[in-house]
Order: structure tokens, then C-alpha cells, then sequence
């Protein structure tokens, strides 16, 4: 194990993608990055936006339809077989549709924000996603991105803070529990207890308009989204009625189970890698936050997610960019990004579970005179 419990056994495969980022100043500027980028990948188009969400929605019914037509008709043995390919392939595609929405939330699906909303609001709350609420709360994470002190997830711990049982979860069996409960419940414990987010003076929970994580303007659009849950539970609650229970869950719950999996993970693997600072308010500012997340690879998914996956930093940098574009928006900043740009492609498998390993706490690196710059660490 390297000084300070960093890393475990570094290959010769490993030394560029856990290379640590710089974390001095940048010498470039935001405006030099946004003039290196093609002016039309700045350009929103509603017809091109709207025909994902028909895409993936076509694909979604169709996934259904066959469901609902044909497996009734297939020999028991079989049916072990195929409700486990329409979970997946239901879960990945309505992951897509999550990010769609998550796009609208960024103001990076058309020039309306009407619009904008209006398709957000309906998709988001399809999957159980309080859309203004978390539009918001996300918002504010783009604002602090990479501050321990103001960020709204995924927040690291220093190693005084962690919990007593932490050591004993440091073991192969301990993580299998931690990914699982984080995996099936991180999502839904986040919306409604704030669990692994910014940690506030009150109780805090993104279904709660008068909470501490939103302001005055924002409480009546916190509503709106609760309605939209309220609306989407009762469809749910007549299709439990005419279906059964089993029906809804086997149907629409396990692919949501899915889908809320998929978008912790990917968020955890944005910003949770060994090479990634994280800044206390000595060292923070915009840029370098944004800096410190990481494109990944999720193989074919990555077109199933539309690129949020691979375009992660550019998407950090520039938000209100449709997804469409991210991809030559990357190779276009790459190159000014140097160091600055960390790209892993190490099966997302792979590295969920050594980011699970190896990132469990922060701490300022020993060796050097900064403090307010801090490493993920494993060393009990």
C-alpha cells in the first residue's frame, strides 16, 4: 500500500489513469475552453432533442408490448430467462430517459424553458424523480462541484468524521453490503433523508418545500413536483389494482430499481477516483471543481446514456450544452485540458469496486506544505 494509504498495488496499466490532477491554478480560462469548442455545439435543437425522447420511449413501449403480448405465451423455464433481459434492457433504456430529463433540467434541451420543464417534469416524475427539487439541489452541485464544504452529494468524509464501523466494512464481504444497500437505496435515501448529501443545520429532504436545501422563490415549484409524484404513485396504485402487485412490480419496479441503480453509480464514478481532489474553501473555486470529475467508460452504454458517461467534464464545463454535441465538444478542449482532463476506462465493474476499495475517506496529502487540498485514502 503506497504512503498514506492511497492506492494498492499500482500496475504499469494503472499510472496514467490514477495520476494525480494538478491542482494548481489552471492556465487557462473557462472562455478559453468555450473558444477552442465549435459555435454549433452550443446550438439546442427541439426537434433533435424530442427525437430521443421519442426514440427512447419507442423502444420502452415496444419492451413492454412485448412483455404484456408474448410471455405469457413462453414455457415456464423460459420466462426465468426473458424477464431478466426485459429488466435490463428497460432499466438501461429508462436510464436514458432520466438523463433526457436531467437535460431539461440543465436548460440544455431547447431555447424554451417552458418547454424545457414541461418534458422534464413528465419524465422525471414517470420514474418517481421530484423534478424541480432535484433540478435545484443539482444545480447547486454544478456550483460547488469538488467543495467539501458546500457540494450537495456525494461528499467525501475526512477520516475524522467517518463512522466507527467503517474499518469493519473494509473488507471484500463489507463492500458487497455497502454497494448493495448503496445501489438499491442511495437514491431514494438521498431524495427523502439527504443520506451521502451537504450536510445541513436542519433536516433536510427533497420533498419538503419548506426545507433548508431550497429558497422562497423555489417552494411552490417543490410542490409542483410532489404533485407530479402524488399523480404518478395513484396510476400506479389503479395498476396495482387491475394488475396485481406482482404485475406492477415485475413490469415497472424492478426497471426503476435499475435505473435508480444506474444513476447512483455513474454519479459515484464521476466523482469518486483516486487521481480526484476534493477542496476545502482555502483552495476552491469554479474551475478547478468542475476539473475534478472524470469521463468513463461504459462501453455501448454510453450511447444508451447519451454520453453522460464519457462527457462528464465537458458537461461539468458547460452545462447548457444538448448531449448531442458533448462528444465534440470533449475533443475539442482535450487538448487545452491537458493534465487537467482525466479520462479511466476501466470496466465500470471493475472500477466501481476499486473505487470501493481505495476511496473511502479524505485527507491533505502529508507530503506537501497545502492543506486545504485533500486525496481520497483507505488506511485505517
Amino acid at each position: 500500500m503506497g504512503a498514506g494509504g492511497r492506492m494498492s498495488f499500482p500496475t504499469k496499466e494503472d499510472d496514467n489513469t490514477l495520476k494525480r490532477v494538478p491542482v494548481a491554478k489552471p492556465p487557462f480560462t473557462l472562455g478559453d475552453l468555450k473558444k477552442a469548442i465549435p459555435p454549433h455545439c452550443f446550438n439546442r435543437s427541439l426537434v433533435r432533442s424530442f427525437s430521443y425522447v421519442v426514440y427512447d420511449l419507442t423502444l420502452s413501449f415496444l419492451f413492454y408490448y412485448i412483455v404484456t403480448t408474448y410471455f405469457h405465451l413462453l414455457p415456464r423455464p423460459l420466462t426465468y430467462l426473458a424477464w431478466p433481459i426485459y429488466w435490463a434492457l428497460q432499466g438501461c433504456v429508462l436510464t436514458g430517459v432520466w438523463v433526457i430529463a436531467h437535460e431539461c433540467g440543465h436548460h440544455a434541451f431547447s431555447d424554451y424553458q417552458s418547454v424545457d420543464d414541461t418534458v422534464g417534469l413528465i419524465l422525471h416524475s414517470a420514474l418517481l424523480v421530484p423534478y424541480f427539487s432535484w433540478k435545484y439541489s443539482h444545480r447547486r452541485h454544478h456550483s460547488n462541484t469538488g467543495s467539501l464544504d458546500r457540494d450537495e452529494v456525494f461528499v467525501p468524509k475526512p477520516k475524522s468524521r467517518i463512522p466507527w464501523y467503517s474499518k469493519y466494512l473494509n473488507n471484500p464481504f463489507g463492500r458487497v453490503i455497502t454497494l448493495t444497500i448503496t445501489l438499491t437505496l442511495g437514491w431514494p435515501l438521498y431524495l427523502a433523508f439527504n443520506v451521502s448529501g451537504r450536510p445541513y443545520e436542519r433536516f433536510a429532504s427533497h420533498y419538503d418545500p419548506y426545507g433548508p436545501i431550497y429558497h422562497d422563490r423555489e417552494r411552490l415549484q417543490i410542490y409542483i413536483s410532489d404533485v407530479g409524484l402524488i399523480t404518478v404513485m395513484y396510476a400506479l396504485y389503479r395498476a396495482v389494482l387491475a394488475k396485481g402487485i406482482v404485475w406492477v412490480i415485475c413490469v415497472y419496479g424492478v426497471p426503476l430499481l435499475i435505473v435508480n441503480g444506474f444513476l447512483v453509480l455513474i454519479t459515484y464514478l464521476q466523482h469518486t477516483h483516486p487521481s480526484l481532489p476534493h477542496y476545502d474553501s482555502s483552495e476552491w473555486d469554479w474551475l478547478k471543481g468542475a476539473l475534478a470529475t472524470v469521463d468513463r467508460d461504459y462501453g455501448v452504454l454510453n450511447k444508451v446514456f447519451h454520453n453522460i458517461t464519457d462527457t462528464h467534464v465537458a458537461h461539468h464545463l458547460f452545462s447548457t450544452m444538448p448531449h448531442y454535441h458533448a462528444m465534440e465538444a470533449t475533443k475539442a478542449i482535450k487538448p487545452i485540458l491537458g493534465e487537467y482532463y482525466q479520462f479511466d476506462s476501466t470496466p465500470f465493474y471493475k472500477a466501481t469496486w476499486r473505487e470501493a476499495r481505495e476511496c473511502l475517506y479524505v485527507e491533505p496529502d502529508e507530503s506537501t506544505s497545502i492543506k486545504g487540498v485533500f486525496w481520497y485514502k483507505n488506511k485505517y
